[in-house]
């Protein structure tokens, strides 16, 4: 038993308990549950343990995963009836199931948050990070073709991100400012705050819009709707500021 104890442990601290065989060689019989459960004492280890079934049993579910808040959140989420703009019931992030992108990004779609690529070699680079989608490929910016027009799209790439990376800092703001805002609220002979709330809330949700529309703008430059979408986007963004 202590021999049991000691391999089962061992294989829940690498997190490599679900399928685990028979240490002897020859012999491929998996331990059962009720087995793992009489043979381990600690309530620490059976924690971990248990948390390993649950992961497990995520994965294997088409319909479920986990809410990829990047400052961490433990839900499970059914993916089933869950439309555009639903939050996570526990820290409110709103997820997006389509593509591998931690968050809903509306209005710019899934293809255009996953990589950009270069017209002349199609080297793939992310959006955000800037870094080579392929790491081994050649550097963008030793392509050749074209120099001038090449150019003239990574400033208007520039241009784009950096607005895009002015409206993420600026969400990261308002959340923290709410965050200071409910601290503050709990303080006693404080007036009532929830306008204020209300208006970090709002403000977070008009950077996620503006910063994202960056990126849609930049994809739909020569559609003949981007004067509209660029009017009511630069109206956003001055009454934005103006909250």
């Amino acid at each position: 038993q202590p021999c049991w104890r000691e391999y089962l442990t061992t294989r829940i601290e690498q997190n490599m308990v679900v399928n685990c065989t028979c240490p002897i060689s020859e012999c491929r019989a998996q331990p059962t549950t009720a087995f793992i459960y009489s043979i381990l004492s600690s309530q620490e280890i059976i924690a971990k343990y248990e948390k390993a079934l649950l992961r497990r049993y995520v994965e294997c579910c088409s319909n479920l995963t986990w809410c990829t808040n990047p400052q961490g959140c433990d839900q499970i989420l059914l993916k089933d009836g869950l439309g555009y703009g639903a939050a996570c019931s526990k820290c409110s992030w709103i997820s997006c199931f389509n593509c591998s992108f931690p968050e809903a990004h509306y209005p710019a779609s899934c293809s255009h948050m996953s990589r950009m690529t270069c017209a002349k070699c199609n080297h793939g680079f992310c959006w955000r990070c800037l870094k080579p989608w392929r790491p081994n490929h050649k550097d963008y910016y030793n392509c050749s073709a074209m120099v001038s027009k090449a150019a003239w799209q990574e400033k208007r790439f520039q241009d784009y991100n950096e607005r895009c990376t002015f409206h993420h800092h600026a969400r990261e703001f308002a959340i923290s400012l709410r965050n200071s805002v409910s601290s503050i609220r709990e303080m006693p002979k404080i007036r009532n705050l929830t306008f204020v709330l209300d208006a970090c809330k709002v403000l977070e949700q008009a950077r996620k819009v503006l910063a994202y529309s960056c990126v849609y703008s930049y994809y739909n430059q020569d559609t003949e709707s981007m004067d509209i979408v660029e009017q009511q986007t630069e109206s956003l963004e001055l009454l934005t500021n103006a909250l």
